[in-house]
């Protein structure tokens, strides 16, 4: 059979492989003629008629344009395909419920990978629900028609469209990923449905690929499906087994069924120790039996499956039955920092856009404090339903400013692109921004309350060059990121005081907020600016930071009182 044939079986509504990916429905953008003439008027007259031609794929180009087009980083692979078992189990659980017999195979729900290093070899196995022959020819046979989605579209259809689901699959593309590293792919199928275990197999370059049943009585499987990836020269690295068990941990640590890898593993005994001994060692032992005979300590290899996911992630659990350590053990171990951070906040978001997410305040910017805000961090993990996405963002969910923040972020909702690589700019995407935003300043605004000033002092030294810059780039924000600023002032030289502060100490007919700009603190206070308002017991802010006073202007005013620098003339 030849790979994509329902592209050329279908009628015109199938798309040219080179036009634009519908993002939504994961398919090939159709004859946009029909569309729109179905929309005018009807008073008008009919088209001429003519002949009409169905759309030809090169499926050998359509596979090259989506392996080595949609995908920037192979090691996504093993994501794409871990997904699609967890989808196959998934699907098979639900189904049980109303059909047990199709659990009748006492078989453990997991997915297993196992990894020949030296034939470079990746197996990847699991107990889901399989696929009957023809299902291998509509999803596998069918670029860009996704089981996944059929399913979900027949879970809507039925009574139970309202029972929770956890199937990321929608585009159809994801086994395809495969091809980024193998040269050959066979997968070995068996259905619950069906009494024949079915094998497909295809190679990356080819337009055809094979279905036989599976005769070999050492391959078969109670239920489930088998993948095996015969990797390319060059990728064969993938191969390794601790190479695999870190994209594992990486990308699906989350996922909801036990992924066990195989590993080498290893324990040591003791074993004696044969050796020859000399003359004077054989006139010493008169009694050879009581001799003690020497050992050593050896450690003995084997090979064996690992547990290697975590199947409930912190941010799913109840923030009321987290501890503070947990929150900082996941933390260290998420971004590989020692040191505790300032401030946590767990939080689930409600309503038009559903999100979960743990924010932190790191102890200490990773950059310097002086070094300019780099707007390229991988500071948020993004997860769309526990598997992750990406770390690589340049401000879709927080500004440049904030961009210090990490955490995780799990959505059910949220819109990427048809390779789950790049998360696109919706809506939902500027509301899921605006909450994070919202819930971060709260976390920073517990640190400025705290009893213990030192915490706040702390952050103020890392990242208060961060919040200047708010000033200047976040309008929408400056109440916010106003009462969170600190400055030296003339009353107080020692300690950095907020702008409540300062409004508190005001005199009663004061009516300005005064500052004075300098390159610090000791020139401040001798310029001769300052002299008069210091005879009138008024308090002056000193600017030292060069961006304060861009900062300061970009504000213009705090509680209605108006920022005014007294070196200018026109002071009153």
């Amino acid at each position: 059979m030849v790979l994509g044939s329902n592209l050329r079986e279908t009628d015109t509504k199938k798309a040219d492989p080179s036009a634009q990916l519908n993002l939504k429905n994961g398919l090939f953008l159709g004859n946009r003629y029909e569309s729109t003439a179905a929309q005018s008027d009807a008073s008008s007259p009919p088209p001429p008629v003519g002949e009409k031609y169905e759309y030809q794929a090169e499926v050998s180009r359509l596979m090259d344009l989506i392996v080595n087009s949609l995908y920037s980083n192979k090691e996504v692979f093993l994501r794409e395909l871990i997904s699609n078992a967890s989808d196959a189990l998934d699907k098979l659980r639900f189904l049980g419920v109303t059909e047990p017999e199709l659990l009748k195979d006492a078989v453990d729900l997991d997915i297993r990978i196992q990894t020949d290093k030296d034939n470079g070899i990746v197996t990847i196995t699991d107990s889901g629900i399989g696929m009957t022959r023809q299902e291998l020819i509509d999803c596998l046979g069918t670029i860009a028609q996704s089981g996944t989605a059929k399913f979900l579209k027949a879970l809507k259809d039925s009574k139970d469209a309202g029972a929770d689901n956890n199937l990321i699959g929608q585009f159809g593309v994801g086994f395809y990923s495969s091809f980024l590293v193998s040269d050959r792919v066979v997968v070995s199928t068996k259905s619950p449905k069906s009494d024949t275990q079915y094998v497909w197999e295809g190679e990356a370059n080819a337009s055809s690929y094979t279905i036989r049943e599976e005769t070999d009585p050492e391959k078969l499987i109670p239920r489930g499906t088998r993948l095996t990836l015969y990797l390319k020269h060059d990728d064969k690295g993938f191969a390794n087994p601790e190479r695999i068990q870190k994209l594992v941990k990486n990308y699906s640590q989350f996922v909801s069924f036990p992924i066990y890898t195989w590993q080498e593993k290893g324990y040591t005994k003791e074993v004696e120790v044969d050796e020859e001994p000399t003359e004077a060692q054989k006139d010493e032992q008169d009694d050879k039996t009581n001799k003690k005979k020497k050992t050593k300590t050896v450690v003995e290899r084997y090979w064996d499956w690992e547990l290697t996911n975590e199947t409930q992630p912190l941010w799913l659990r109840n923030p009321k039955e987290v501890s503070t350590e947990e929150y900082n053990e996941f933390y260290k171990k998420t971004f590989n920092e020692y040191l505790e951070p300032l401030a946590s906040s767990h939080f689930t978001t409600e309503g038009e856009v559903e999100f979960r997410s743990v924010l932190y305040v790191p102890a200490v910017s990773p950059t310097g404090k002086d070094d300019i805000v780099n707007p390229k961090t991988k500071n948020i993990r993004l997860y769309v339903k526990r598997v992750f996405i990406s770390d690589d963002f340049d401000g879709e969910l927080f500004p440049r400013y904030l961009s210090f923040v990490k955490g995780v972020v799990d959505s059910n909702d949220l819109p990427l692109n048809v390779s789950r690589e790049i998360l696109q700019e919706s809506r939902i995407v500027r509301i899921m921004r605006k909450r994070l935003v919202r819930k971060a300043f709260d976390m920073i605004l517990g640190i400025s309350m705290s009893e213990n000033r030192e915490d706040y002092e702390k952050f103020w030294e890392n990242f208060g060059k961060y919040l200047k810059l708010g000033c200047i780039e976040d309008r929408e924000n400056h109440k916010r990121i106003a009462p969170l600023l600190r400055f030296f002032s003339s009353q107080s030289e020692e300690e950095m005081i907020s702008l409540d502060e300062y409004v508190e100490n005001m005199k009663p007919d004061q009516k300005d907020i005064y500052y004075i700009a300098s390159d610090s603190v000791t020139s401040a206070k001798n310029t001769p600016f300052l002299e008069k308002l210091i005879e009138k017991d008024l308090e002056v802010l000193f600017l030292v930071d060069p961006i304060d006073e861009v900062a300061v202007q970009n504000l213009k005013s705090y509680k209605e009182k108006n920022f005014v620098d007294i070196s200018k003339e026109d002071l009153d």
